[in-house]
């Protein structure tokens, strides 16, 4: 089925708004480009972070840094920006609450035993404290992929070392943090 395609538009960027996103005049090209992509972009976060008040967040944080970072210079592309952008912070939003929901305050567990909590709380203490005693580079490899659970790309951009190098580390780190936490024991 051919999809229907009104005349000035490019792939839902009209002509107006290319010419607009190469020029200076940021608040009314984001203007122009809230009104037309919003509601599709809050769709895209809802169906990432399933929750509309963060998916507004998401949409506004991304027209935000969309005006910090006007002009574009390739204005084609700026719905296509406006997505991988939205796609980007939603997966942000993702990661924070995978961490919160990984952290739980000892004293809001129900059902604990005081004896279990202690012995959690001293296990957490001991890992630590073994993290701590390793070299700064495997620390931060271990932290990214195991609180974090990044994949070894995202690793390596983040640290700006290639997947095998951040695969190595979390390797050599791993060996490093047993041998430390048996001889804590």
């Amino acid at each position: 089925m051919q999809r229907f395609t009104p005349r000035g538009v490019l792939g839902g960027v009209t002509n107006h708004i290319v010419a607009l996103a190469q020029s200076e005049e940021a608040p009314a090209a984001i203007s122009e480009l809230y009104r037309q992509h919003r509601v599709g972009l809050i769709r895209l976060a809802v169906l990432m972070v399933d929750d509309p008040e963060s998916a507004e967040d998401v949409v506004q944080e991304v027209f935000t840094e969309l005006y910090r970072t006007w002009p574009l210079t390739d204005g084609d592309k700026v719905v296509s920006y406006l997505r991988t952008a939205v796609l980007n912070r939603s997966r942000s939003v993702l990661r924070r609450r995978r961490v919160a929901r990984l952290y739980v305050p000892p004293s809001s567990r129900s059902g604990d035993s005081a004896e279990s909590a202690a012995e959690v709380g001293e296990s957490r203490r001991e890992v630590q404290r073994a993290l701590q005693a390793l070299p700064i580079w495997s620390r931060e490899v271990l932290v990214l992929r195991y609180y974090l659970d990044l994949p070894y790309a995202e690793i390596g951009q983040t640290l700006g070392i290639s997947e095998s190098t951040a695969r190595a580390t979390n390797s050599r780190g791993l060996v490093a943090l047993t041998k430390k936490l048996k001889e804590a024991r």
